[in-house]
């Protein structure tokens, strides 16, 4: 009798484990950097390989009107970690007037926003992010400043060492020390992987987080030797493909740990590609840097062994913004006391029945600047005088352009304007930009709903200690 009590207690105590590993499940987020929306299989490359990927998608849901809050890598990166716009959370330019944070820049990702890492943490995850981090470089930002228990990775760009600006050469950092200058960006993406694989296996008993934000297909491009000069489409395609290989190392970890089935894995890029040396927006216009299309709409594959149905796809409008309160939903995390942008998207990545995006309208920034806003299938362009290089030294980039009006469904290049057929969508379209201006600013005026930022001095650079 007192066996058998013992027995149901022991299977009891098993259940609940089972129950409580359930309900947390594991999520690895990739994250490329400049990977273009034609650059996969799965979208359309006939140049680049990426079975392990394609594969993903044909395992899960792949989304074709995934958004990026930004055509450039910080603010990307702080919608992506924190669910808003980054001008909400001030980190839409740096404040020497560059697009993003650079070497030794005088802020960072500030502290009073809570990101991923932080939220999933208080329910018992060990966090992690390897990769390039691009949200301030000096000790009191790096990632193990905001929740994650481990970095390892590149504080900015991989093309961030001009000597004549004063960068130091490019560091390999592991937590808060330097461990490599320069760092060797032949072996950057099988060292990440190699990490990525050390971090599952070192926590396959417990919840984890793992943020995997690549450097490349970020200029300049590299690959380790095993795909130097293999792939089709030149140095670009063999970076493609060594990240492909990557995925696949960390999806054949998960199986051998018996962890797929309880892991959530995304994968995505931080903006389109440039559309140099090889890198694809198509059918999208427009490269990275820009609010066309192809400089924001990217690739994003989620797949859940048992929720997410498999081979499924999704052309509901959704963003990077969506995965901080998705995650808190999931998980049980409690989300941001201050207001955010993105949405808890379980109805969309489950399948279930009817449901539709939760975007009445979503907006385009380019730096501190609102260039289009879309709802629905209509996407505004606003007009726009010249622009320039940056805010602090007036070198006109562009003449600017007239206002247009597109609807996306018929007109993916964005080149016929509607305006003059369809003056009732004008007038809402307008009413909603004008309403993104109030919250959020534009080009120098401060909004209504943007939050201070946070902002140091300038402080030496990273340097390798001896």
């Amino acid at each position: 009798m007192v066996f058998r009590i013992f027995l149901l207690l022991g299977l009891f105590g098993i259940c609940v484990s089972s129950l409580q590993a359930t309900s947390k499940p594991n999520i690895i987020l990739i994250f490329c950097d400049d990977l273009g929306y034609g650059d996969l299989g799965a979208y359309g490359s006939e140049v680049n390989r990426t079975p392990r990927i394609d594969g993903l998608a044909s395992e899960g849901m792949q989304f074709s009107e995934f958004y990026s809050s930004s055509p450039v890598c910080t603010p990307s990166r702080a919608s992506l970690l924190t669910g808003s716009y980054a001008r909400r959370v001030d980190m839409h330019e740096d404040f020497t007037g560059h697009w993003v944070l650079i070497p030794r820049s005088r802020r960072g990702l500030n502290h009073d926003e809570l990101t991923i890492a932080e939220a999933v943490k208080t329910k018992g995850y060990t966090t992690a992010c390897i990769g390039k981090w691009h949200l301030g470089d000096q000790p009191e930002h790096l990632p193990t400043e905001h929740g994650f228990d481990s970095y390892y990775g590149i504080p900015y760009s991989n093309d961030m060492q001009q000597a004549r600006r004063g960068d130091p050469p490019l560091p390999l950092v592991h937590g808060d020390k330097v461990i490599e200058a320069p760092a060797d960006q032949s072996t950057l993406t099988k060292r990440y992987t190699e990490e990525a694989i050390r971090f599952i296996e070192a926590n396959r008993d417990q919840p984890f987080f793992l943020y995997l934000p690549h450097t490349f297909p970020h200029l300049p491009l590299f690959a380790s030797p095993a795909f130097k000069d293999k792939s089709a489409n030149g140095r670009y395609g063999d970076s493609v493909e060594e990240i492909d290989w990557s995925t696949g190392e960390i999806l054949d970890c998960l199986d051998r740990l018996n962890l797929a089935e309880n892991t959530i894995v995304i994968f995505t890029s931080d903006n389109g590609s440039n559309g140099r040396n090889g890198g694809s927006n198509a059918p999208l216009a427009g490269n990275k840097g820009t609010t066309m299309e192809g400089g924001m709409r990217v690739p994003m594959i989620i797949r859940w062994s048992g929720k997410i149905p498999a081979g499924s796809s999704c052309s509901e409008l959704t963003t990077t913004m969506d995965f901080l309160p998705t995650f808190c939903a999931i998980t049980g995390a409690k989300g941001p006391s201050l207001p955010i942008d993105g949405y808890d998207i379980q109805p969309l990545i489950y399948g279930t029945e009817n449901a539709s995006t939760p975007y009445e309208v979503f907006y385009y920034y380019r730096r501190r600047q609102l260039q289009a806003v879309r709802s629905g299938d209509w996407k505004y362009h606003l007009e726009l005088g010249e622009t320039h290089l940056n805010w602090t030294t007036p070198v006109p980039l562009s003449e600017g352009r007239p206002a247009k009006l597109v609807n996306l469904s018929s007109d993916l290049q964005e080149t016929t304007d509607l305006s003059s057929q369809y003056p009732d969508v004008l007038k809402k379209m307008k009413r909603l930009a004008a309403e993104a201006v109030d919250r959020y600013g534009n080009d120098g005026v401060e909004g209504s709903e943007q939050r201070e930022s946070y902002t140091l001095t300038f402080s030496t650079p990273m340097i390798l200690e001896e």
